[in-house]
């Protein structure tokens, strides 16, 4: 059996070190052996953008026109009747979104927030659609009288929001003819 000095032995693992960084890295591969697969993906030549990124920009775009009016229909999976129907002026909005970030910390690093008079830092990305926040446990929204609704999921129930009104069957609560 041959020993290998201390000095010896870090040359040796600063050669594999150096050998493995200096290597190609290798192409991602399933336990199948099927490789990742790189795709272009092609742009509309006159805005320059990807297909999704126009679905993006365009659903922020009506989701923020001034004065829109959307249809919201609940939906129970079983039965696919329709339990509420509501009209939305604006926007529909989940509990979850804020217009502040959920998380400051007194460091330098991130983003910098004003809250106050004071600056913060945050590690939460401000959204396209100028809020902190993700989805949650409920919806809310203002109908065309400006009555405030709120929405609670539960029983896998479907929501589906259309800026035109669906040709369905009588909802079980129809919110707009509720009158004050």
């Amino acid at each position: 059996m041959k020993l290998i000095s201390p000095s010896m032995l870090g040359l040796t693992l600063l050669l594999a070190v150096s050998v493995t960084a200096c290597s190609t890295p290798q192409q991602p591969q399933s336990a199948s052996g099927v490789q990742k697969l790189t795709v272009q993906v092609p742009v509309d030549p006159t805005t320059g953008e990807t297909v999704e990124q126009t679905a993006i920009r365009k659903r922020l775009t009506l989701d923020n026109k001034i004065g829109s009016i959307k249809h919201l229909y609940v939906v129970a999976p079983d039965s696919g009747k329709v339990l509420i129907y509501s009209t939305v002026k604006g926007k529909v909005t989940s509990s979850g979104k804020r217009l502040t970030p959920n998380t400051v910390n007194s460091s330098t690093s991130g983003f910098s927030v004003r809250i106050g008079n004071e600056n913060h830092y945050t590690s939460e990305v401000l959204q396209d659609d100028g809020t902190y926040g993700t989805s949650s446990e409920y919806i809310y929204w203002f109908d065309t009288n400006g009555v405030y609704h709120q929405h609670f999921f539960t029983g896998g129930q479907i929501i589906h929001l259309s800026d035109q009104p669906l040709n369905v069957p009588a909802a079980v609560l129809n919110i707009d003819q509720v009158k004050n």
